[in-house]
């Protein structure tokens, strides 16, 4: 596969988006997101104050399958500008571990108030860890195929949040600011 594994963003900036309102932008993606039906560990709420850097203000474990309403319930004590509330949990995807397998895969989505520092102006983010998970390796069996299960995992999620949010703009990025449509294309060309 060409290049290192790269962590792969989805992030959205919404019209009418404001620290009064960011909780229920945020649950309106977090009720989009298709969450793991085999994950048999906890999800973990968080909430980041000022910038990532600090130490989280409050963090809760929330046995899987959890409840979105309790998880929304708590985020309400949260909504000062300068914080960043946050849900790690998982969805299943295709993993090569010596055969393919269906695989819970951690997925982090966050809502960030204004003032927070590390949003870099977005208003909700996704990080869906490495971008190799949706990349296909040349070298394992059935990658273009499991590959391809996983973008199209990616991009119907990606479908029903634009419809649920007021979408100003939207865009899948990596870390390293490399356009992860030309990095599938180049990966494609050479499987």
């Amino acid at each position: 596969m060409a290049g290192v594994a790269d962590q792969l963003y989805l992030s959205y900036k919404l019209r009418g988006f404001s620290n009064m309102n960011m909780l229920r932008h945020w649950e309106r993606l977090l009720r989009k997101f298709p969450y793991s039906r085999l994950s048999q560990t906890a999800s973990t709420f968080r909430v980041q104050a000022v910038a990532f850097s600090e130490p989280a203000l409050f963090e809760r474990s929330m046995p899987d399958p959890f409840d979105l309403d309790a998880v929304l319930e708590l985020a309400k004590e949260f909504t000062a500008s300068d914080c960043a509330a946050q849900l790690e949990t998982k969805w299943d995807l295709w993993q090569f571990e010596g055969d393919w397998k269906l695989t819970p895969t951690r997925v982090l989505l966050t809502c960030f108030g204004s003032g927070f520092e590390d949003s870099e102006g977005d208003n909700l983010r996704v990080d869906f860890g490495p971008d190799s998970t949706f990349l296909p390796d040349p070298e394992l069996p059935n990658a273009l195929f499991m590959s391809q299960s996983n973008i199209k995992s990616l991009l119907h999620f990606v479908h029903e949040a634009d419809s649920a949010l007021t979408v100003e703009t939207r865009r899948l990025w990596t870390e390293s600011g490399e356009n992860f449509a030309e990095r599938l294309q180049a990966t494609l060309e050479q499987t």
